[in-house]
């Protein structure tokens, strides 16, 4: 039976509870144990696939079709468990997993409340899989006091008090704010951010400390004595120049050891943290760096782009080069020369987006990059609008476009390159959607296998023909222009199984041009970097040497 490490969060958001529920996953792995990590979010959407990425940041999707929130992609690359739908969940899913059991009559006429039956639901989530793995780390979003986030809290208490003694333990993030003019960091925030924890009758084990400066012993004593906790559970969090050393620097103060003697596991394993010293060591200690201009949507926001920036870093660990990634509005190209921007770059990303904003923009940075053999990932949209750009500019289909963007809906001269798919196989069933389908959960989403070209570049690449990858997309290149394409040099070099939706176009006699539709990004590691993305950044190394 699993042991379960519930993370809450106080004072403010985002302090990196999932950073840190991240590396403490990748310390106890370190120590030889299995684990596996959950978000809980209480917010109502059901998932975030239909959120703003400029409101919520980058959708994860996992193998199994779910659309969940970014910390899945810390999660997974710090650990390198494969994510799975049952390690999401909203308030959304709950009260609509509640609201249908009534409808069907499964309370039997009962009075729905949120206590017991919303909180039920919570613990019926939490134990799934618990049978599965010696350590469930589960991260409860949000800030301790937010009134969406209250059924969660009642439920990991109620959880916790039906478990054996010791099975549970409690770990509180708060923030230590350095008064500049007293010189002094200030401890109260943390003590209502417990008191309020503990009010609700949860008392924390371990307490994470965000702070700017080394806590002096006075302060950890007087954290520990107000709040309750041993003073060695009071561990000081600092900021870092690489997310990646979490691991070593949360080991290095004492995290692990905090947890296990929490559940008092003595004597306990000692971690193997060689792997994390390599990759850390790579990051610091480059033997040289390229420049790479990722044109896109989204750019104004960080998260929109989470797992390509840190894909991306991952090829830099391969290559051992500091990869300086600049993020470009693709806005800004579709009113100005995209050469003067692009120019002493080493290589060009285009990913995945929605809409026609933008679009045009993208399209002038792939036939930039095309033209001046600048190495190019599309990755998505990005591979969809460098078969746009190959239509129009290769082929001569000038009117070449999409009908996701329906600019040109019912001119006869449009040419949709780019369709909205209806059906697919998934497995050994037939999907069917229609554009008047619900918006969520509708796309094509999660694991589907590609069959690659004997001899293409990206067969090369990978090591094998056959692959499997994370796709998350309604939009998809016409088969019916294949032909025309592939007679100007866009080669189709991945297919799908039943060799009806193309999933990889490349460019043979170019450097390294590679559009794929799926996302290459959400299974990139750092102790495992993506081939894709290990190929991409040797290229643009490889270019910068030619400059």
């Amino acid at each position: 039976m699993a042991r379960y490490i519930f993370i809450t969060g106080g004072v403010v958001s985002s302090l990196g509870k999932g950073l840190a529920s991240a590396a403490l996953g990748a310390l106890l792995q370190a120590r030889g144990y299995t684990v596996r990590l959950r978000k809980l979010d209480p917010y109502l959407n059901v998932d975030p696939g239909t959120m703003s990425p400029f409101e919520h940041g980058e959708v994860f999707v996992t193998d199994d079709g779910a659309e969940t929130d970014l910390d899945l992609g810390h999660y997974e690359r710090f650990t390198g468990v494969a994510a799975r739908a049952t390690d999401s969940v909203s308030s959304g899913r709950i009260y609509s997993t509640v609201l249908e059991k009534e409808r069907r009559g499964d309370y039997l006429g009962k009075t729905i409340q949120v206590i017991p039956h919303v909180t039920d639901e919570i613990k019926a989530f939490l134990e799934i899989g618990a049978g599965e793995t010696d350590f469930m780390l589960c991260e409860i979003g949000g800030t301790v006091g937010d009134i969406e986030g209250l059924p969660f809290f009642e439920a990991i208490r109620q959880f916790a008090q039906e478990r054996p003694r010791g099975q549970c333990i409690f770990m509180h993030l708060t923030l230590l704010p350095y008064v500049s003019a007293s010189r002094e960091l200030k401890t109260k925030p943390t003590q209502h951010s417990v008191k309020e924890l503990r009010s609700i009758g949860i008392a924390p084990d371990v307490l994470v400390c965000r702070t700017e400066h080394p806590i002096p012993e006075k302060e950890v004593q007087k954290i520990a004595l107000f709040c309750n906790v041993r003073p060695d559970a009071v561990i000081p969090a600092m900021d870092l120049k690489s997310i990646y050393e979490a691991p070593l620097a949360y080991h290095e103060v004492g995290l692990d050891q905090a947890v296990l003697d929490a559940f008092g596991i003595h004597p306990a394993p000692r971690p193997t943290l060689d792997t994390w010293r390599e990759v850390v060591d790579a990051i610091h200690n480059p033997d040289g760096s390229v420049r790479i201009a990722v044109v896109g949507k989204y750019t104004q926001l960080e998260d929109a782009y989470k797992s390509i920036a840190e894909a991306l870093t991952h090829g830099g660990v391969h290559s051992r080069v500091k990869v300086e990634a600049e993020w470009l509005d693709s806005e800004v190209f579709e009113r100005e020369n995209p050469a003067p921007y692009l120019e002493g770059f080493n290589g060009i990303l285009i990913p995945g987006g929605f809409g026609e904003r933008g679009t045009e923009g993208m399209i002038n940075a792939a036939r930039f990059a095309r033209e001046r053999r600048v190495p190019y990932m599309g990755i998505c949209l990005g591979m969809q609008m460098a078969v746009i750009e190959a239509a129009r500019n290769l082929a001569g289909i000038n009117s070449a476009g999409s009908e996701e963007f329906n600019h040109e809906a019912g001119d006869a001269k449009f040419e949709p390159v780019i369709y909205h798919m209806k059906e697919w196989v998934e497995g050994n069933r037939t999907i069917k959607r229609h554009h008047t389908d619900h918006k969520g959960g509708t796309m094509r989403l999660g694991a589907y296998n590609a069959t690659l070209a004997e001899g293409s570049r990206v067969a090369e690449i990978y090591g094998t023909t056959a692959i499997s990858e994370r796709h998350r997309h309604r939009y998809e290149v016409a088969l019916q222009y294949k032909d025309k394409l592939e007679a100007q040099g866009l080669r189709f070099s991945g297919m799908s199984p039943d060799g009806k939706l193309p999933e990889i176009v490349e460019i043979p006699d170019h450097p390294w041009y590679v559009g794929v539709q799926f996302h290459p990004e959400l299974k990139s590691k750092p102790f495992e970097p993506h081939p894709l993305f290990a190929s991409f950044v040797q290229a643009a190394v490889e270019q910068s040497r030619l400059v």
